[in-house]
């Protein structure tokens, strides 16, 4: 079996109770926005540029916490190992729209008390939890 490894970063950004988040295109499942790092790019760079292009809006790190990691096997007989840096963020500025022709087609803020209804990925209950924001969400 093949072995990939993907290193990506991710925010977590909480408005008025509500969480950004994106849907993967062609998908009802629902992450974080954030994506893959381009080689030699700062995983804080990444993020903030990943969150312009997934959302339209403009973010403001802030701290580091959690890195977390994941395998498992895709339908291509591969092997992948996600390691995704998570940060918080504080939104400055931008207009929320979607992304048009990439990995996500829907950008929303989600009311904490809704997520627990969506098909989402791990990665959103792990940058909950590492963020230390109750969503009412059981952690996967």
């Amino acid at each position: 079996m093949e072995q990939r490894q993907r290193v990506g970063a991710y925010v977590v950004c909480v408005r008025e109770g509500s969480l950004l988040m994106v849907r993967f295109t062609r998908s009802e499942r629902w992450t974080l926005p954030g994506g893959g790092l381009d080689h030699g790019e700062h995983p804080r760079d990444a993020a903030v540029r990943e969150v312009a292009e997934e959302t339209g809006l403009e973010v403001l790190l802030g701290e580091l916490v959690d890195v977390d990691s994941r395998l498992w096997d895709d339908q291509e007989d591969v092997l992948v190992h996600a390691i995704r840096i998570l940060y918080t963020g504080e939104i400055t500025g931008g207009t929320l729209r979607d992304e048009i022709g990439g990995s996500s087609d829907h950008a929303a803020w989600v009311p904490l008390a809704d997520v627990v209804g969506l098909d989402r990925s791990r990665l959103v209950d792990a940058g909950l939890a590492a963020a230390g924001i109750t969503s009412g969400a059981p952690l996967r």
